[in-house]
């Protein structure tokens, strides 16, 4: 089983690496929570992405996704579901008056907890991310090499450990860059608006995508 030539690998390999670097949605949700939060903040808002890429993984080695790319109805529906959430986001970042400087080690488990939610939510509930998936991991599925669903699931999770080579070392850059701008209430205050942007951004893309 996953009985696969070097230049099936050469080209999966490099193919999931320009996609874990070139620039995103979800790395720019992870570098927004880094920028505001620090690097605890991004390390769980990476994670959360991971985790519901993941089961995007799961779901398109299912077929479960092709459901949704499928029906308009059911596309729709994660869709708007999708940026109420965003909206949601976006309202409570805009309203922050920088309390992340002030919280208690307790309230911070519990903030990076919710940060790790919201990535995972963030990605489930994006059916961009399940049409992705279906259009670009059944190109890598070659015959008698295993079963079709452990070939998905295998090439998917490939590309998430691949984002584990690329994403950590840059969110220790972007809080190492921005640690002196959270010092100042005021700077943080701003930077968890910016945060809000950014979430408004995200919802008004995922609204004009249509299926």
């Amino acid at each position: 089983m996953f009985d696969y030539d070097i230049a099936h690998w050469s080209t999966f390999l490099l193919a999931a690496f320009l996609l874990n670097i070139a620039p995103g949605p979800d790395f720019a949700f992870i570098l927004s929570h880094t920028v505001t939060g620090g690097r605890k903040a991004g390390f769980a808002a990476m994670l959360g992405i991971w985790t519901g890429a993941f089961g995007h993984v799961v779901l398109a080695a299912l077929g479960l996704s092709a459901i949704i790319a499928a029906s308009a109805t059911a596309f729709s529906v994660v869709k708007w579901v999708g940026v109420g959430y965003l909206f949601w986001l976006a309202i409570q970042a805009l309203r922050s008056k920088g309390s992340h400087l002030d919280i208690r080690r307790d309230s911070s488990v519990k903030s990076t907890a919710a940060i790790f939610r919201q990535g995972v939510l963030v990605d489930l509930l994006n059916p961009k991310v399940a049409t992705f998936f279906l259009a670009f991991l059944p190109q890598f599925v070659v015959e008698g090499a295993g079963p079709v669903w452990a070939q998905l699931a295998l090439h998917g999770t490939l590309i998430i450990v691949m984002a584990a080579l690329v994403e950590p070392p840059l969110i220790f850059a972007g809080d190492r860059i921005t640690g002196r701008l959270r010092e100042s209430q005021r700077m943080q205050t701003w930077l968890d608006r910016a945060l809000g942007c950014v979430f408004i951004a995200f919802g008004v893309k995922l609204a004009m995508h249509e299926q």
